[in-house]
Order: C-alpha cells, then sequence, then structure tokens
C-alpha cells in the first residue's frame, strides 16, 4: 500500500465514523487455548459492573456452553465507580483466602471453594478515557504492565477488555482500539475487542440502543453484546446460539451474538 494512502486510511478511522473503526497494530495473542480458561476476575469500573455485572452474563454463557461442567465455570467481578487501572490494589485481590473463597450456587447457597488457582485470567480495563488521555495515558502504559506482572506471578493470565467510543464521540473507538492493542502486544496479553463490537453492531442497525442516556454506560443490549465478545474471545467459542439471552428478545440476541462473533474473528484476523 503507498503511504500516502495508508496515512488517509488511518486518517479516516481515526476521524471517521463507525464503519471504518479498527486498531492499526495487529493482535500478536490471537488466542487463550489450548487451555481455555474456566475462571476469571474481572477488574474495572461501573463498565463492568452496570447490568447485573458484565462477569454475570459472560458466566452464564460459559455455563450455557458446557452445561455438563458448569460448575467448573466461577467469575468474580471487582469494580471501582470511575476508576483507571491504577486505582486498583491488585496484589490484594489474590491474597488467601479472601476474594473467590466462596461463591453461591444456583439455589443461593454458599459454596466454598476449594482451589488449586486463585483465577486462570485477571481481565483488566482502564477508565473509558484514560488510555487515550493526554496526561493518563501513559499511566495506562505503566499499570497495564504492572497489573500484568502481578497477575501472572500468581500464575494467572491476563487479559485486557478494550472498551467503547461513547456515542457522540465515534473517533474514540479506533484510538482505543490501537491503545489496547499496543498494551496487549508489550504485554503478552489477550485483548477483548468490546469496543470494535460496538461499532460494528452501531454500523449495521444504527437504532440500536448500546448505551444508557449519558451516552458513555452500556444500556442492557451494550452489556450483553460486550458479554458476548468476552465469552467468544475466552473459549475461542461462537456465541451464535447460545442460550443465555439476559431477557433480550431473539432477535436482539440474534444479531449482537452475530456482530460479535464476526468482530472476534476479524480483529483475530481467523
Amino acid at each position: 500500500m503507498p503511504r500516502m494512502f495508508g496515512l488517509l486510511v488511518f486518517a479516516l478511522v481515526a476521524l471517521g465514523g463507525n464503519s471504518l473503526a479498527q486498531a492499526q497494530t495487529k493482535p500478536s495473542v490471537k488466542t487463550l487455548g489450548p487451555d481455555f480458561p474456566k475462571t476469571e476476575i474481572f477488574i474495572g469500573n461501573s463498565f463492568f459492573y452496570y447490568n447485573n455485572s458484565m462477569h454475570s452474563h459472560v458466566l452464564a454463557m460459559q455455563r450455557a456452553a458446557d452445561a455438563a461442567n458448569k460448575q467448573a465455570y466461577r467469575a468474580t467481578s471487582v469494580t471501582i465507580s470511575g476508576s483507571g487501572i491504577d486505582w486498583h490494589d491488585v496484589e490484594s485481590y489474590f491474597r488467601p483466602k479472601a476474594i473467590g473463597s466462596y461463591s453461591f450456587d444456583e439455589n443461593n447457597n454458599v459454596v466454598f471453594n476449594k482451589l488449586d488457582k486463585l483465577f486462570d485470567v485477571a481481565i483488566m480495563m482502564d477508565c473509558s478515557q484514560c488510555p487515550i488521555h493526554p496526561t493518563l495515558k501513559s499511566v495506562f502504559t505503566e499499570f497495564a504492565k504492572k497489573s500484568s506482572e502481578i497477575v501472572r506471578a500468581k500464575g494467572t493470565t491476563p487479559v485486557f477488555f478494550m472498551s467503547w467510543a461513547y456515542a457522540d464521540k465515534p473517533e474514540m473507538t479506533a484510538q482505543l482500539a490501537e491503545a489496547y492493542t499496543i498494551a496487549g502486544n508489550a504485554n503478552d496479553a489477550l485483548v477483548i475487542p468490546a469496543g470494535l463490537a460496538f461499532a460494528k453492531a452501531l454500523n449495521k442497525q444504527p437504532e440500536v440502543t448500546l448505551y444508557a442516556a449519558d451516552k458513555r454506560h452500556p444500556s442492557l443490549a451494550g452489556t450483553y453484546l460486550a458479554a458476548c465478545v468476552t465469552f467468544a474471545a475466552l473459549t475461542g467459542r461462537s456465541p451464535v446460539g447460545n442460550a443465555h439471552l439476559a431477557g433480550l428478545d431473539g432477535q436482539t440476541v440474534a444479531f449482537l451474538q452475530n456482530v460479535a462473533w464476526d468482530t472476534v474473528q476479524e480483529y483475530y484476523g481467523k
């Protein structure tokens, strides 16, 4: 590709709408297989905890996809409202007999977990602007590295969650995609391309409501789309046809599941 044309494409991606949104850098980590994870800790902010928490939807999808082994799947969410990645004391989340030492079964009974390892993966995100904010982006780079080193020392694999653009600032999509992909490559970590799925869904069906009224947080459909992308990235399985519907209508579910799978396949180049 001629250099001038390449620069033009990048300018269109950075400044234009959702249809061209992508990362210029390609991810180096494309799968967590063959030993796909079954337990996760989500470390982030309100983007995770909206709509009964994204981790609960991902967990429901994992269990629906592997019903015979559903008790092997476990997920926990640790969130701070408005937080950046540097707000979290990640080391403390792995202290013995604390987070993850017990959970609740489908009948709301307390189950004490006998754990060889606390979590298989730690899914981490920064604040919604931090990775591309002129003052805070260096903090993202610093703490992406620090947090990855901490979780690896605990026998857990770091994963980064690429968040989405604000509804009225679609140019954020490509910027966040690039920042998270670069961080993922620098730390040998998988990146979950949720932001790219938001852009793809809005390009295909602009009328779909993925945002809350503040144009930043996810609606239930937005959380569900992000959960589908997360499920696909973590398990290597398509979310299409998954029985967990999150209370959404079948047509919306089918659309979001297909967008999620297409996005994951395209981002990882499969």
